[in-house]
């Protein structure tokens, strides 16, 4: 089958478009024939070396995120079959023809694979970090970065809890919130004002997917650091900041999300979708931050 790897760390040059041998499911795995699949910031990280402690031994095919048909079922899966499609995370890397799987949901036939494949990441990130705040009616919610992708998903979630949503964002970005029901704040000099100015009666929660050093300033807003989460400030530890990283297996809750998104009551902003043999490009688009959106292959 064909897929991308790579056998040393390095700039998105060593991505490679190889043959290489399918992947079997295994006892508790499904093997998917891949549709599309997502393209992440942490794809680029571990490619340059920055996560060493999640990198397998070379070659590696990167990618966690994938949609696609079930082609094989290993031993002791239950609730599945050939032929079914599914959404969720890939164990052999996701930029490929064929992958395999444990943690996944199903997808319904009227969500479209490109949204499909844009979904786990996101959507597991986000429901973490609402569950770990608490975020529910009535509380007022500070969400930095809000306009990125998994952010954005994090602001629809946290209104359908009935909560407020204060998003920060670049000016250009705050139509786009605005439509998913969130207040919109620019970055920069005078933020904390902005804030107070938007909810006169203070913030109840911060969430930060930002990672722009605006962790000591949310401390001050909220009063403490019991309810402020981040994603991608690693100045948290020293501030007593909690730092929240991939959870629990969650592809039996997939499905309900995936359904909204079927629905229309959940969305992803997709940038582009790139073919295969095009994965150097499209990390090099993610790791620049100006994407405008989820990039996606299509093996």
């Amino acid at each position: 089958m064909k897929a991308i790897t790579y056998t040393e760390f390095g700039g998105p040059e060593v991505l490679r478009l190889e043959e290489v041998d399918e992947p079997h499911a295994g006892p508790g795995q499904v093997r998917l024939k891949v549709v599309a699949a997502g393209v992440n910031p942490l794809d680029s990280k571990i490619r340059n070396g920055l996560r060493p402690q999640v990198t397998p031994p070379f070659p590696v095919t990167p990618g966690v995120e994938a949609a696609g048909v079930v082609d094989e079922v290993g031993e002791g899966v239950t609730g599945v079959a050939v032929g079914d499609e599914v959404l969720g995370w890939t164990v052999t890397g996701a930029y490929a023809e064929h992958a395999l799987a444990v943690d996944f949901g199903p997808k319904p036939a009227d969500l479209g694979w490109d949204l499909a494949a844009a979904l786990p990441v996101a959507v597991e990130t986000s429901v973490r970090v609402l569950d770990a705040l608490g975020v529910g009616e009535g509380d007022t919610l500070l969400l930095h970065g809000a306009a990125g992708v998994t952010a954005a998903v994090g602001v629809q979630l946290a209104v359908t809890r009935g909560a407020t949503v204060i998003g920060t964002a670049s000016p250009g970005n705050h139509d786009y919130l605005r439509s998913l029901g969130a207040i919109p704040v620019a970055y920069g000099t005078g933020l904390a004002d902005r804030v107070r100015a938007a909810a006169p009666r203070g913030i109840d929660a911060v969430y930060d997917a930002a990672g722009a050093g605006d962790l000591e300033m949310s401390i001050d807003l909220l009063g403490g650091t019991d309810r402020i989460v981040t994603i991608a400030d690693h100045k948290a530890t020293e501030l007593g900041v909690t730092f929240s990283g991939p959870g629990a297996p969650f592809g039996s809750r997939l499905g309900e999300y995936a359904r909204l998104a079927a629905d229309g009551k959940l969305t992803v902003r997709i940038a582009q979708s790139f073919p295969l043999e095009d994965a150097a490009k499209a990390q090099e688009l993610s790791a620049s931050g100006h994407a405008g959106g989820k990039l996606l292959l299509r093996p």
